[in-house]
């Protein structure tokens, strides 16, 4: 590809990305959606998450996990046990990382 062409393709990536992330705000008034497409953003952040948590549990290196002393399998279930009991994000970020780490750097697994 010639450095022509790369220019090209790189101001026109620029104009999709400016024009699509300013599409909300160039309206004067508020947008109105419907009630399904709002009930459904709520779950977005949530949806998105998992999708980058899952495979980072489940896979290494590409492959699932083959055993159980993973580092990141104790860690999920006393997170999830955490979460369901305080409902707290931070909580339980920190305690999956409390059991992780000292597995996966201290033993090796």
């Amino acid at each position: 590809m010639s450095g022509f062409w790369v220019i090209v393709t790189c101001i026109g990536l620029a104009l999709i990305t400016v024009i699509t992330r300013a599409f909300f705000m160039l309206p004067k008034q508020e947008l109105p959606l419907p009630s399904w497409l709002k009930r459904g953003l709520k779950y977005a952040p949530l949806a998105a998450l998992a999708a980058v948590i899952a495979p980072e549990i489940v896979m290494s290196n590409g492959r699932l996990i083959q055993t159980l002393a993973d580092a990141r399998l104790p860690a999920l279930v006393a997170a999830v046990v955490y979460f369901f009991y305080k409902r707290s994000i931070l909580g339980t970020i920190a305690l999956g990382m409390l059991i992780y780490l000292p597995l996966h750097i201290g033993l090796g697994w």
